[in-house]
């Protein structure tokens, strides 16, 4: 029985333990970060996906157990990463042009 002995749980409580610490205390910033206003909006939109990036990634990677898969996963994780930042630049970029036509005279 590999992996289930009283030194190994003590072991798997300590982590995730420390991993449900650092999601508190990404909440805390969070709540923190929604109390300071930017000029800009982008700068603003890109603190909150910052800390929730962090946040996803520790939950990803600890309590989905994807610390422990193959470099595969990784690489698909890369991806999926690079392009949904690249959309989300394309938005925020998007965002700032005027539109073509107008609804209101």
């Amino acid at each position: 029985m590999s992996g289930h002995g009283p030194e190994e749980i003590k072991k798997a409580m300590k982590i995730y333990l420390m991993v449900f610490g650092i999601l508190i205390v990404g909440t805390i910033f969070t709540v923190l970060a929604s109390y300071i206003h930017f000029d800009n909006f982008a700068l603003t939109v890109g603190l909150a996906l910052l800390i929730a990036t962090v946040k996803a990634s520790f939950v990803a990677l600890y309590f989905m157990h994807l610390i422990e898969e193959r470099q595969s996963i990784y690489l698909v994780l890369g991806f999926t990463t690079f392009f949904f930042a690249g959309l989300m630049i394309l938005t925020l970029w998007a965002s700032g042009d005027k539109p073509l036509y107008s609804v209101m005279p």
